[in-house]
């Protein structure tokens, strides 16, 4: 029996991903085509282990209306529309026409355009331009780290009873834990964890799952 996480080396890691549903083509090729493109910005896609989990997780929830926040290439919409039923909805929420317009070829290759409404935009706009009204059953942060806060003050109203909210990143590579590191962008995820773990809305969990994936359900 063990009571700590285990430390994931390398070679547990690519064990990790032998053992889990594996990447297809169009997923493989959008993560090496974002690799070529973006050298300096591919650590911001999911990886295959996080794509298959929220793929499953949104099977498992019986999701029909997700939103995301921070789009980029589109891996991780691709992970989401996958789960969704054939008249789900996934609202993607991006500032960069350069990025998505990578996404939407890797969209219509995968089959799943149909079930996606991107909009172009301050994603924090996007959010406050919608209806205050508990609509989503899942939604999935992955932008601009000081803006996370400002981000889920403006879901967690519009989500369903039961619905879940991922937030990735939330360990920051080890970061978190560093005194010394003032970073803006990593107090941003300190300042973010310690605002959830005092949310008396929400249940929630910080995984050690990529560079952290916290999951946190509406009560």
């Amino acid at each position: 029996m063990t009571r700590t996480t285990e430390t994931i080396t390398p070679e547990l890691q690519a064990y990790i991903v032998d053992h889990t549903d594996p990447v297809d083509p169009v997923l493989a090729e959008l993560a090496e085509e974002t690799a070529r493109l973006y050298p300096d910005h591919k650590g911001m896609q999911i990886g295959a282990e996080q794509g298959a989990f929220t793929t499953l997780l949104t099977r498992i929830q019986g999701a029909r209306d997700v939103v995301e926040i921070g789009t980029f290439t589109g891996y991780s919409s691709i992970c989401f529309a996958r789960g969704l039923p054939s008249d789900g909805r996934l609202l993607a929420l991006d500032i960069s026409e350069e990025w998505t317009s990578v996404a939407r070829r890797y969209w219509e290759r995968a089959g799943v355009a149909d079930r996606i409404d991107l909009r172009i935009g301050p994603a924090l706009e996007s959010l406050q331009g919608l209806p205050e009204q508990e609509q989503f059953d899942i939604a999935f942060l992955d932008a601009d780290k000081t803006g996370y806060i400002d981000y889920w003050e403006e879901l967690v109203p519009r989500m369903r009873a039961g619905g879940l909210l991922l937030a990735d990143n939330t360990l920051s590579h080890g970061r978190v834990v560093d005194p010394d590191n003032t970073e803006p962008h990593v107090q941003g995820i300190r300042d973010f964890n310690d605002r959830l773990v005092a949310d008396d809305r929400v249940t929630q969990v910080l995984l050690p799952l990529g560079d952290g994936l916290t999951l946190a359900r509406k009560n």
